[in-house]
């Protein structure tokens, strides 16, 4: 006894639900039978959800439905569809000849979802670092990195991002962004940050002249932020003495003198230090006054620069002059 056609027109039938966790869908697949005293049954793949009127199913989402007036309907509803629903769902209609099938594939769609990503992180400077990000989704969500810089360009493709011998250039946030042709793409973000011992940018002066005030600033570069000490000679300062003030904060240093006197003359040196190691740095306090005559506040703290001027004289005697 050979199968026919099913007696609605379309044999195979796909369906596509895109899954959202905020919005979950009814699912209907419409069957129909011959007559009123044909029987039905549906199946998913090959366990029975219903045969006639009987549910074997325990699933208390699924249920027949049937129009208004209609007693031929034999439709299967699903609510709450979730991704564990994809599948091929077959109708089967006895009739007094042949059975005859419906075949309806269901594909759950679900947009990427990122569900676990690496905790920030903290190295030195010239470890490896491994970030991790891992997505669900259906199709399965293509990864990828990027380092949150002003070019911002993919780094890395997939869910582990290595990083060999990482510089202080190399810190800051990494973005994991999972995608695929269902929605909106899914971003979270991990934090990498890098220690690195202090470096002493730049020693700067400004005014320093007698009995003027001045000040000295240390400018550095460290991660973790490094604590701060200032030396004149070998002589270890404090805040407060000797009209001296200190103000440090992340990466800078500022020494301030409130009235320059000859006393403050001398060799000044900032030190900055974290776990990883200390830098120093030395700026010479030297002053001099040219013009004697001229008032305190005429004179000025230099850089002292030695010119050496060499004058010589040459006799002709033929002219009787001199060059």
């Amino acid at each position: 006894m050979s199968n026919r056609k099913a007696y609605v027109k379309t044999v195979l039938q796909k369906l596509v639900h895109v899954f959202n966790s905020n919005e979950r869908p009814l699912s209907t697949f419409r069957c129909y039978l011959a007559d009123v005293t044909s029987k039905g049954a549906w199946l998913n793949r090959s366990s029975i959800i219903f045969a006639g009127e009987d549910k074997w199913s325990v699933d208390p989402r699924v249920s027949i439905v049937s129009s208004i007036g209609s007693k031929r309907e034999y439709s299967l509803q699903i609510q709450n569809v979730d991704i564990t629903d994809d599948g091929q769902y077959t109708c089967s209609v006895q009739t007094q000849h042949n059975p005859r099938t419906v075949q309806i594939y269901l594909t759950v769609q679900v947009p990427p979802k990122i569900c676990e990503i690496s905790p920030n992180v903290v190295v030195n400077e010239g470890s490896n670092v491994t970030l991790f990000c891992q997505a669900k989704g259906k199709p399965e969500p293509s990864i990828f990195w990027r380092h949150i810089t002003p070019s911002a360009k993919k780094t890395e493709t997939g869910e582990y991002l290595v990083i060999t011998s990482i510089t202080r250039d190399q810190s800051g946030e990494y973005e994991c962004n999972a995608e695929n042709e269902v929605s909106f793409r899914d971003i979270k973000k991990v934090k990498v940050t890098v220690n690195y011992p202090p470096t002493i940018l730049e020693m700067k002066l400004t005014g320093m002249g007698l009995g003027r005030p001045g000040l000295i600033r240390c400018e550095t570069a460290a991660v973790p932020s490094p604590l701060f000490e200032w030396y004149k000679g070998e002589k270890k300062l404090f805040n407060g003495r000797q009209g001296i003030t200190i103000q440090s904060y992340s990466t800078r240093s500022v020494l301030t003198v409130s009235n320059m006197t000859e006393d403050h003359y001398g060799n000044y040196t900032c030190v900055a230090i974290n776990k990883l190691g200390a830098a120093n740095a030395s700026v010479p306090l030297i002053c001099k006054s040219t013009l004697p005559e001229l008032s305190p506040f005429d004179y000025s703290c230099v850089c002292l620069v030695q010119l050496n001027c060499k004058l010589m004289i040459t006799h002709h005697k033929t002219s009787n002059t001199y060059h």
